[in-house]
């Protein structure tokens, strides 16, 4: 038997091997799967058996090899979207054990396993064991919207619905706010009347959308917009569709470059402008934590919104996905060997 004292000096784990595949990012667009040794967590750490990883839009920065990143990767680098079961406790840890479902905010996750701190592994109940649940993006959602200051009766305008976009249009339905959702693609803009948007508008004609969000508000516009694409032209129309002291939550992820943006819009309407990304761990692990409660109720419900699945060797396909936006695409995993 394993004492909590035994527990404490010693690695705790499950018969595992001595290599794994890993995905390894070797240059722009190009990668290579590989046989490395499997991590060993050291202190305070855990090992988790990857089931699957979420593909992020954020991967897509550094899949286009800017000036900036370096190749190669280390093995499973970009995946932060894990989930799987966790197979090694470091010393130290309490609360986790060999053979239990977690979500996890780990950075290494293109791969069989991955380490982190113990902190970064949040429990799964027994009846999301075997659901693709990645937990990093859910909880983006659900501290997006904690930010946004959602009050019944609003009116609510999203830009961009993705997995992030439609999760939030969903989230801001419950919460009794009218949600019009502003996206590029057919198929999003069906999503989103799924998730429960009130209107729907396409992304095409900047004059037009601002016209049409005019129309539907009376000419007041909206009490909250979020932009939900992390690009330039949506964040413009974003402060045009803000009501004079309303607010507008950047939540799309910025990462080609600056903006320049209409101050004397921003400043004439008095509109609070909220960066909504977190960087405190704690923070993100609160939103995965209230996430797993809100899938667990039923509030949430992820599975139509992931789309897309691939194996561990093609993972380059589920990037590319992510970058093109194919027909029918919303959220691509990759699941492990």
């Amino acid at each position: 038997m394993t004492t909590t004292l035994d527990r404490a000096n010693a690695i705790v784990s499950l018969s595992t091997p001595s290599t794994m595949k890993a995905a390894v990012v070797t240059g722009p667009g190009a990668i290579a799967i590989q046989d490395v040794p499997v991590p060993e967590p050291r202190e305070g750490q855990v090992r988790v058996r990857l089931t699957g990883c979420g593909v992020c839009a954020s991967n897509l920065g550094p899949w286009a090899g800017p000036e900036w990143m370096q190749f190669p990767t280390a093995p499973g680098a970009l995946g932060h979207e894990g989930w799987g079961i966790v197979d090694a406790v470091g010393p130290g840890v309490t609360g986790l054990e060999p053979g239990q479902p977690v979500t996890t905010l780990f950075q290494n996750s293109y791969a069989e396993f991955d380490v982190g701190e113990a902190a970064q592994a949040v429990p799964l109940p027994p009846e999301l064991a075997d659901m693709p649940l990645p937990g990093e993006p859910l909880g983006c959602a659900m501290n997006i919207f904690r930010r946004a200051d959602i009050e019944a009766g609003q009116t609510v305008a999203i830009i961009g619905i993705g997995f992030l976009g439609a999760i939030l249009t969903r989230l801001v339905t419950q919460a009794g706010a009218d949600v019009i959702a502003i996206t590029r693609r057919p198929y999003a803009l069906d999503m989103a009347r799924q998730m429960g948007a009130a209107q729907t508008v396409p992304l095409d004609d900047h004059h037009a959308i601002i016209d049409k969000v005019r129309a539907l508000t009376g000419g007041r516009f909206c009490d909250r917009v979020i932009e939900a694409t992390g690009k330039a032209w949506p964040l413009d129309l974003a402060g045009e569709l803000t009501a004079e002291g309303g607010k507008l939550i950047i939540a799309g992820y910025h990462q080609d470059g600056p903006r320049q943006i209409n101050m004397q819009l921003w400043n004439w309407r008095g509109i609070d402008v909220i960066n909504a990304h977190e960087r405190n761990p704690l923070t993100y692990i609160r939103g995965m934590r209230e996430a797993i409660d809100a899938v667990l109720s039923g509030r949430l419900d992820p599975m139509p919104l992931i789309t897309d699945m691939f194996p561990l060797a093609r993972l380059d396909d589920a990037l590319n996905a992510t970058r093109d936006r194919p027909d029918g695409f919303l959220k691509a995993v990759v699941r492990m060997p």
